[in-house]
């Protein structure tokens, strides 16, 4: 008999973990708790915190010239927003136990199941943001002052779904400030570019966090939860288009901006990975289905591709 065979369920899974993964079954069973409210053991979270990072300081490099702390650059984004997002969703979990305990989805989350109390959850909260703050210190004092400032809006995000149907935006404000920063970490100053390439990931994370949330939709409307999906409803196909385009123009502007001097086959490679960035998208509304919460969860992981594909045509660019 041939075929593949799934790993038994850990005890403690979160129900929308990835199945098979490293915390559930190779993490020692302590630490498993923790590491699920980082959602280590869902790490796309990680990848949307990181990409806009990547697009930032690649369009600077592309933009300026490749510098050699520009790899540590990258690689401390990475390890930040690990710890960041971590943080960040401990937080979140925090604050939101009451009503992750009243959602399918969401009741087996370690708070509400009862694997880790809040207080424990604050303390594993303030040791990831501590060093995430050693990591951010290693970068120019600009950088260090956009860093800080990103978290009041981590520390908003959680509430805005209580008091605005568009929570997706507050999230986007959060999740694509690294474009700023990690330009900033480069150049030492914020320039237009990074600023439409922000707005570029916040159009972007409407996207995708609006068919995420399309998964919790009818939990949410019991509990009083707000979101675009429910917002949107049945007109979440042509919202979607909407934002989709104005993420594809605001990032193709921050490319011309960056790199109309640097000669035609870097604006050029710029320029089809933001045409490529938009057809991901462009596919995704082709199969998206909001009634169905498993292809809005395929989709919504496989973001992690739609935002690699610029960062790949302006690490291209920077090799020219």
């Amino acid at each position: 008999m041939t075929g593949t065979r799934e790993m038994p369920e850990a005890a403690g899974q979160v129900a929308d973990a990835v199945r098979g993964n490293w915390v559930d079954h190779l993490a020692p069973e302590k630490a498993r708790p923790y590491l699920r409210l980082s959602r280590a053991d869902r790490p796309i979270g990680t990848w949307l915190l990181l990409l806009p990072c990547w697009w930032g300081v690649l369009l600077a490099a592309a933009s300026t010239g490749w510098r050699w702390f520009d790899l540590w650059i990258m690689a401390g984004s990475a390890l930040g927003a690990w710890l960041m997002r971590g943080a960040g969703c401990t937080w979140n979990d925090i604050t939101d136990r009451e009503f992750d305990a009243q959602v399918a989805r969401t009741r087996s989350r370690p708070i509400p199941s009862g694997q880790v109390t809040a207080r424990q959850a604050a303390i594993w909260m303030g040791a990831q943001a501590l060093l995430a703050f050693a990591i951010l210190l290693t970068f120019n004092r600009a950088a260090i002052a956009l860093g800080v400032a990103s978290l009041v809006l981590v520390a908003i995000y959680p509430f805005a779904k209580r008091f605005t149907w568009w929570p997706q935006v507050f999230l986007g404000l959060a999740f694509n400030w690294g474009a700023l920063l990690a330009w900033t970490a480069h150049t030492g100053a914020l320039a237009l570019p990074a600023v439409f390439l922000y707005l570029s990931g916040i159009a972007w994370t409407i996207f995708y966090d609006t068919i995420y949330a399309h998964q919790d939709k009818e939990d949410d409307a019991m509990i009083g939860v707000k979101s675009t999906a429910r917002l949107f409803g049945d007109d979440t196909h042509g919202w979607l288009r909407l934002f989709m385009m104005v993420s594809v123009m605001l990032m193709a502007a921050a490319v011309v901006m960056a790199l109309i001097g640097t000669g035609m086959p870097n604006l050029v490679l710029g320029l089809a990975g933001v045409a490529a960035f938009g057809w991901h998208m462009a596919w995704q509304l082709a199969v998206l289905d909001t009634e169905d919460s498993d292809t809005c969860l395929m989709l919504f992981r496989i973001n992690r591709n739609t935002g690699l594909i610029p960062a790949l045509f302006l690490a291209a660019a920077i090799v020219l």
